[in-house]
């Protein structure tokens, strides 16, 4: 068995919060933080740069960490996600990767009803917003990509 190294991001604006509906194969979409896959060679840093900008055209500057989330799937499936904060700088206004219907600013309490009707893709969606709102977080330089060039 292995284990999937993940990123997600919670960017905030204006008491919203960027969030990408995906298509996942079932009938209705889910929500959920501009999120991926660390590609081999990658870092967590790179990798949620990379993903942001790919799910949603936005650059954005990391602000904080906000931790290593250990997610177990029903599936057996084990996710090691990092956790980022960060705002918006840039709107690139470039194609969205595939795989996103759209992107929505939302409100908490618009995410928490998606809660209600089961269209979070995670129940790691609502625990990153509150670690960021409750300003649960570390400095990036907890992360030691390219440790052996430090």
């Amino acid at each position: 068995m292995s284990i999937r190294a993940t990123v997600a991001c919670v960017i905030e604006h204006n008491g919203r919060f960027l969030m990408v509906e995906e298509q996942r194969g079932g009938p209705s979409t889910v929500f959920n933080q501009p999120a991926g896959h660390i590609e081999p060679g990658e870092g967590p840093i790179a990798a949620i740069l990379r993903e942001v900008t790919e799910e949603t055209a936005w650059r954005v500057r990391l602000t904080g960490y906000l931790g290593l989330y250990v997610f177990t799937t029903s599936e057996g499936l084990t996710f090691h996600s990092h956790g980022f904060i960060a705002e918006p700088t840039e709107f690139m206004n470039t194609a969205l990767d595939p795989d996103i219907h759209a992107t929505h600013w939302l409100s908490g309490e618009d995410i928490r009803g998606l809660d209600d009707q089961q269209r979070l893709r995670s129940p790691l969606v609502l625990a990153r917003i509150a670690a960021a709102i409750q300003k649960r977080t570390y400095p990036l330089s907890v992360i030691h990509e390219n440790a052996e060039n430090q």
